[in-house]
C-alpha cells in the first residue's frame, strides 16, 4: 500500500492517485446526502445537531487531514484522519441507522491510507465492531437485536476486506507498471547512448582510416621527398623535380583534407576513374622510391568506371595503404597491382618481390586493420601471404552489388 503517492508521471502515476478526484467527489456526495437524509429522519433537536455538527467535523478532517495524508503518506496523520473517520462514523450510524452507506466510502479511505494488508484489516475490524455497536446501542441492546446485527457486521467485513486486498493488488499491479514503465525509459535511454556512442566511435575508426589512409602517407611523401631534395642540393644538383613534387603533394593533401570536411568521396576518383587514380599513384611511387610499379587490369576499363563508388573508395584506399607497407617495410624493387572481376565480386591485389615477412607473428599495425576493417564493412574479405625473403601478396575481395539506379 506504500506505493499509493503523487506522481508527476501520468502513465506511471498509480491508478488510486489518478483517481482522487473522483473518490473526493463520492465522499462529498455521500456526506451531503446523509446530512439532507437526516432531516427528514425527526431527529429531535439535539440529535440533529450532534448529527450535523459531526458531519461538519468528519467533512473538516477529510478535507484539512484526510487527503494530505493521502498525498504526503505521512504516517500521523493517516492514522488520525481513519480515528476520526471510524469515530464519526459510529457516532453518525448511531444516532441515524439509515447513514449506514457511509460505510462503502469509510472502508475505501480505510485501505486507501494502508501501508499493509494488516493494518488494514485491523481497521477494518475496527470500524465494523463500532459500526455494529453503534447499531445494538440505537436499537436498544438486546440480545435480539445482536443476533439481526451479527449476520450484517460478518457480511460487511468479509466485503470490506476482500474490497481492501483488491485495492492492494490493483495498487500493487498499478505500482509494478509504473516500474516497468521506468525500467523500460531507462532500458530506451541507455540503448539510445549505446547507438550514440557506437556511432560516435564508428565516425572516429572511419576518420581515423580516412587520415591515415590519404593525409598521413601524403605527409610521409612530402617528407621523403624533401629529404632526397635536400641530399641533393647538398650535392649542388637540382632538386627542382623533388620540389615540384613536394608541392604536388602538398596540394593533393591539402584537397583530401578539405574532401574529409566536405565528404569521404576522395577527390581523385571525383575527377578520374579509378584505374587513372591507381595508374597516378602508381606513378607518383615510383618516382618518389625508384620502385617500378606496375598496374594491369583483368576487366575493360568500363566496367572499372561502373564499379559502385564506395566499392571503387575500398580498392583505391586498400591499395593505397598496401603501397605504403611497401614502403616502409618491404625494400622491394618490383611491385605489381592488379584488378580483377570474378564471380565472387571485384578484387585488387598487390604483390610485391621485397623481404616479406610471417604473416603469424604480427599483428599487422594500425594500416592493415584499418584496411581490414573498412574492406569487411563492405562484406568483403582481405588475404595476406607472405614469407621471409619471397615478398608479400595482399588480395581484397569485395562481393559484387549493383548500384542503385
Amino acid at each position: 500500500m506504500g506505493s499509493v503517492q503523487s506522481s508527476s508521471g501520468g502513465a506511471g502515476q498509480p491508478v488510486w492517485t489518478r483517481a482522487l478526484i473522483g473518490w473526493h467527489i463520492v465522499f462529498w456526495v455521500l456526506l451531503g446526502m446523509t446530512l439532507a437524509l437526516s432531516f427528514l429522519g425527526h431527529l429531535g433537536t439535539v440529535r440533529q445537531s450532534v448529527f450535523a455538527g459531526t458531519v461538519v467535523v468528519l467533512g473538516a478532517a477529510y478535507q484539512f487531514i484526510g487527503l494530505p495524508a493521502i498525498r504526503s503518506r505521512e504516517r500521523l496523520p493517516r492514522y488520525a484522519y481513519r480515528l476520526v473517520l471510524i469515530a464519526a462514523l459510529v457516532v453518525l450510524i448511531g444516532i441515524y441507522p439509515q447513514s449506514v452507506f457511509l460505510m462503502f466510502i469509510g472502508s475505501a479511505q480505510i485501505w486507501l491510507l494502508c501501508e499493509d494488508i494488516r493494518e488494514g484489516i485491523g481497521l477494518s475490524v475496527l470500524l465494523i465492531l463500532g459500526v455494529g455497536t453503534a447499531q445494538l446501542w440505537s436499537a436498544g441492546w438486546g440480545w435480539k437485536a445482536f443476533w439481526e446485527i451479527l449476520p450484517w457486521m460478518l457480511v460487511s467485513l468479509v466485503v470490506s476486506l476482500l474490497f481492501g486486498i483488491w485495492i492492494e493488488k490493483v495498487i500493487t499491479q498499478s505500482q509494478q507498471r509504473a516500474e516497468l514503465i521506468e525500467q523500460l525509459e531507462a532500458a530506451r535511454d541507455e540503448l539510445a547512448e549505446a547507438h550514440h556512442s557506437a556511432g560516435v566511435m564508428a565516425e572516429r575508426e572511419r576518420m581515423a582510416r580516412e587520415i591515415h589512409d590519404t593525409l598521413a602517407q601524403g605527409m610521409t611523401s612530402i617528407v621523403m621527398l624533401a629529404q632526397a631534395a635536400a641530399v641533393e642540393l647538398s650535392r649542388g644538383a637540382d632538386a627542382s623535380a623533388r620540389l615540384a613534387a613536394i608541392e604536388d603533394t602538398a596540394r593533393e593533401n591539402l584537397a583530401e583534407a578539405r574532401a574529409l570536411v566536405a565528404a569521404f568521396t576522395p577527390v581523385a576518383l571525383s575527377e578520374a576513374t579509378l584505374t587513372e587514380v591507381l595508374r597516378r599513384q602508381a606513378e607518383r611511387f615510383a618516382t618518389e622510391t625508384g620502385v617500378d610499379v606496375q598496374v594491369s587490369l583483368d576487366l575493360p576499363d568500363d566496367e572499372v568506371a561502373a564499379l559502385p563508388q564506395a566499392q571503387q573508395v575500398v580498392l583505391l584506399r586498400s591499395a593505397q595503404e598496401a603501397l605504403a607497407n611497401v614502403r616502409k617495410h618491404a625494400r622491394a624493387t618490383q611491385v605489381r597491382i592488379t584488378l580483377g572481376l570474378s564471380d565472387d565480386g571485384v578484387w585488387i591485389e598487390i604483390r610485391d618481390d621485397g623481404s616479406g615477412f610471417t604473416p603469424a607473428t604480427v599483428s599487422g599495425g594500425f594500416g592493415l586493420n584499418a584496411m581490414r576493417g573498412r574492406v569487411e564493412e563492405s562484406g568483403g574479405s582481405v588475404q595476406v601471404e607472405s614469407a621471409p625473403g619471397r615478398g608479400t601478396r595482399v588480395q581484397v575481395l569485395i562481393p559484387a552489388v549493383q548500384e542503385d539506379a
